[in-house]
């Protein structure tokens, strides 16, 4: 088993991730990314978010992810994991853990004061396993999200 960063090439495999991930997550409906999408907003030069991928003899297995954000009272950036996927056949061999210690590694080598993400209420696996690995709930804060003709309305004063 082995972590390498994604390249452009991956596109299609991290897609097909993205599209299993949001199916799990009952929400297929919501992918509306593409391959282009996917090569320009993670391999263009003003990319701002990363991705690896878990392979098991050359073959993908799952990916990770991340981008860097900032928190104003450490005064250190952090490193924030969007999405973290592993195909149903290789769950519980180690490959989820691989991805993480691989970002904590990365957060680690960034001077990073943070490393956070988030997770649905009702996926108790993912739960179970970031508790298992030390993480904390960080249940004080809520999540907001502008989006679409919110987001739209909002930037042009409607």
């Amino acid at each position: 088993m082995n972590i390498r960063s994604a390249k452009s090439t991956d596109a299609r495999v991290i897609l097909n991730f993205i599209k299993e991930l949001a199916e799990y997550e009952e929400a297929l409906h919501c992918v509306n990314a593409t391959e282009e999408d996917i090569v320009s907003s993670l391999f263009s030069d003003h990319s701002t978010a990363k991705a690896i991928i878990c392979e098991v003899d050359n073959c993908p297995v799952g990916y990770a992810v991340y981008f860097y954000n900032y928190s104003t009272w450490l005064g250190k950036n952090g490193l924030y994991l969007e999405d973290l996927y592993v195909t149903p056949s290789y769950r519980s061999s180690g490959a989820g853990k691989l991805l993480m210690k691989t970002l904590a590694n990365k957060a680690i080598q960034k001077g990073c004061g943070r490393f956070e993400w988030s997770v649905l209420y009702w996926n108790q696996p993912a739960i179970d396993f970031y508790h298992h690995i030390g993480a904390e709930e960080q249940s004080e804060w809520r999540i907001y999200r502008l989006t679409g003709q919110a987001l739209h309305n909002f930037a042009l004063g409607v």
